[in-house]
Formats: structure tokens, sequence, C-alpha cells
């Protein structure tokens, strides 16, 4: 059995309702099942946690999934909160152990120290933003990717702590274009990737 530990974090807030974020995680959970060789545990951060329960989640894991819309160019609040916390409270317990450098020479190996080497992770983002926003000339995003743009730090959070990155998913347009044929193809996407990275036990779990 394969460990998978997703993490809803679509948070409810004014006018956003996690909605498509809280759909993944029901495809999320059609898919990792016992039958198909999975045991799955789920943390929605609109719910209440015990830090040191969710550190264990980390612990436990062969494969983070985070599922996050986009604020702001950030992930929201709570979930900002839940990772300050959640790793703050697995200093030594199993995310990291330091930064990684020692005292004779700090100038090199920053980032180091992590403790989840071994494991990996994967990312969702969902924007209102359309996906030429970042790949056409002159527009907002530069020619960024996601990866390589706004989530660059978000990654590096990952790597710090040890896990490794699989290949994520980004959805676009999900507010002013949010047709039910535009989230009907992204859902059947979604499921062709879980089975395209979690089919492949090779390059899913090899350290």
């Amino acid at each position: 059995m394969k460990k998978i530990f997703v993490i809803n974090g679509g948070q409810h807030f004014a006018h956003s309702g996690g909605k498509f974020n809280h759909t993944l995680t029901g495809l999320d959970q059609s898919y990792f099942t016992e039958e198909n060789g999975f045991e799955l545990q789920v943390t929605d951060i609109n719910e209440s946690y015990d830090p040191d329960e969710e550190v264990k989640k980390f612990v436990w894991a062969d494969v983070v999934v985070y599922h996050t819309p986009i604020w702001w160019f950030s992930m929201p609040y709570k979930l900002k909160e839940y990772i300050d916390i959640v790793f703050t409270a697995g200093h030594r317990k199993g995310i990291y152990r330091s930064d990684g450098r020692k005292t004779d020479n700090p100038a090199i190996n920053y980032g180091t120290g992590g403790m989840l080497h071994g494991r990996k992770y994967m990312l969702t983002t969902t924007w209102n933003a359309p996906e030429t926003a970042f790949t056409l000339p002159g527009e907002f995003f530069r020619e960024h990717s996601v990866d390589e743009g706004v989530m660059f730090g978000f990654h590096r959070m990952n790597a710090f702590a040890g896990l490794a990155q699989l290949d994520g998913m980004h959805f676009h347009d999900l507010e002013k274009n949010a047709t039910p044929e535009r989230v009907d193809a992204y859902k059947n996407q979604y499921l062709a990737h879980l089975e395209g990275i979690f089919s492949n036990q090779e390059i899913a779990y090899q350290a």
C-alpha cells in the first residue's frame, strides 16, 4: 500500500467557497482507494487540527498532495498558517532538523536539513488567470510558468523539508470563465494525470 496525504487548501472566504479544490479532493478519494493499492489521509484547512498529528501525517506519507487556490499571487492565509504551524511543530520531529548549515562554515549547505527525504509531493493550483497570461509575450506573468514564478517559494519550502517534486497541475480561468464544460474537462484531465503519475510506481516512489 502506498500512503497518500492530501491537503485541501481551498479556503472558505468572501466569494470563494473552495469548490473546485473540494472537487479535486473528492477525485483523490475516488482514486486513492485500498482497491487501487493506496492508503489515504486527508486534511481540510477549514477544519480544526492538531499540529502534532499533522506532523505525523507528513512523516507517514509516501506522497503529499497539496491543493490550493491562488489568492493575490500566493496561497490562502489559512493554508499559509497551517504550513507555518505544522512545519514549526515538525522541527526535529520528522519534518526538518535544521537549516542544514554547520557553524564552522555557515556559508554553504543551507536548505539541507530536511527530514522527509525519500518522500514526494504534488501541487495543484487553481486560478482566475487564463493560461495565456503565463505563456504569451507581453502578458502579465512575463512568460514565467506557475512553478518558476508565483509558486517558486512553495517548491523550495518543500525541498527544504526534503520532499521531491512530482509533476503537478494548474487549473486556469476558473472564475470569470468557469463553464461546466471547462470544469468537466479539468476533472477528466486530473484523473488522467493521477493515473499517469501513480500507475508508474518507479517514477512516483523512487527516492
